[in-house]
């Protein structure tokens, strides 16, 4: 079955971290009672007026409250920013204490400011990401390593720490550029796509990933899907409302040098603007928009973004319900597909 993941959000900076956190365990309780699978959170440094919780140590203390069965995802960690042998080990320490539940999901990241404050060099972060994920495979699963890279050098060390899952977590790599998709066919386990990427690119996208894997001998399978979501009484009603939680996101995305759309006025046409990747409407409308992409991409699990900063915890909630009521059973008996039918790389426009 296709099963569904909770994208948890930043929050603005008037809430208090603790406020913050007790929200995040209320958020986590709803979406597991509500047959959510998975728990995601990202990440940011000196965010300004919005907050993020470092996903590591939240994700360690979530592990305490999610059942079995529930994995818990780094969607995701600014992988350049760290050394990797720092990394590689909490990493593997998260892994110990999720019992192996975990997914590092790890990306490039795209504001030039958060390298500047950590002293990393914005223009190394491609070949820094690379070289990182070369280096922690192999602090994850050699007893010696020697490592001699362009940017770290490690000569016979010895690993004393190893992720409880073989050979170690799975990676999900996410990219809104092209040379990041290839990356997560070179490097990756899956990619996992932004939640605003149309349809027909996904499908390209996913074809590259495919290709990439082929030549690695690695078996293509279902991929981790995001999306933006939101639920109303009418088309009309969940616009508005829509616009209401999350145009001001989308335009500082857009003004913190995340260009998501180009070409689009988010600023005065929100509704054409958002109108090839949100998902929104009616229950009906979600549910029929969300089977088609599921039915006709490989896509497992579909991670579904409810909340943005503008929500407060009992809004998340009562949106987390009605997605657990209307959403999460029509997709738990959608069984995933693992090929890309050509047909999905036609554009909308192309489509009849």
């Amino acid at each position: 079955m296709v099963q569904v993941g909770l994208l948890l959000s930043d929050v603005p900076k008037s809430v208090s971290p603790a406020q913050q956190f007790g929200d995040v365990r209320r958020i986590v309780e709803a979406a597991q009672e509500n047959g959510f699978k998975y728990i995601a959170i990202g990440q940011h440094f000196l965010y300004g007026e919005l907050r993020w919780l470092q996903p590591v140590p939240l994700l360690a203390r979530l592990a305490a409250d999610v059942d079995p069965d529930v994995r818990l995802v780094t969607q995701i960690m600014i992988a350049p920013l760290y050394h990797p042998v720092m990394l590689a080990e909490e990493i593997a320490t998260l892994d110990v204490v999720t019992e192996g539940r975990l997914i590092f999901g790890a990306g490039l990241g795209y504001r030039p400011e958060e390298f500047d404050y950590l002293d990393v060099p914005y223009q190394q972060r491609a070949g820094r990401f690379n070289e990182s994920l070369e280096l922690m495979k192999k602090l994850w699963t050699e007893e010696t390593v020697n490592h001699q890279g362009k940017y770290w050098t490690l000569e016979d060390v010895h690993p004393h720490l190893f992720p409880v899952q073989q050979p170690h977590p799975p990676i999900w790599i996410g990219a809104h550029a092209i040379p990041g998709v290839r990356r997560a066919a070179k490097y990756g386990d899956a990619y996992a796509c932004p939640p605003e990427t149309p349809k027909h690119e996904v499908a390209e996208r996913y074809a590259i990933v495919r290709d990439g894997f082929a030549e690695r001998g690695k078996e293509f399978t279902a991929q981790p899907l995001r999306r933006n979501c939101l639920i109303a009484d009418s088309r009309e009603q969940a616009m508005v409302e829509y616009a209401r939680v999350a145009q001001g996101r989308y335009l500082t995305y857009a003004k913190k040098g995340l260009d998501v759309m180009a070409d689009t006025d988010l600023e005065n046409e929100f509704a054409k603007a958002v109108s090839g990747h949100a998902v929104i409407g009616t229950p009906e409308d979600v549910v029929n928009q969300l089977t088609d992409l599921v039915t006709t991409l490989p896509v497992d699990p579909l991670l579904i973004r409810p909340q943005w900063p503008t929500m407060d915890c009992d809004e998340t909630i009562a949106a987390i319900r009605r997605f657990g009521k209307e959403v999460v059973p029509a997709m738990n008996a959608i069984t995933p597909r693992t090929d890309i039918p050509q047909e999905s790389f036609r554009a909308p426009e192309a489509a009849e």
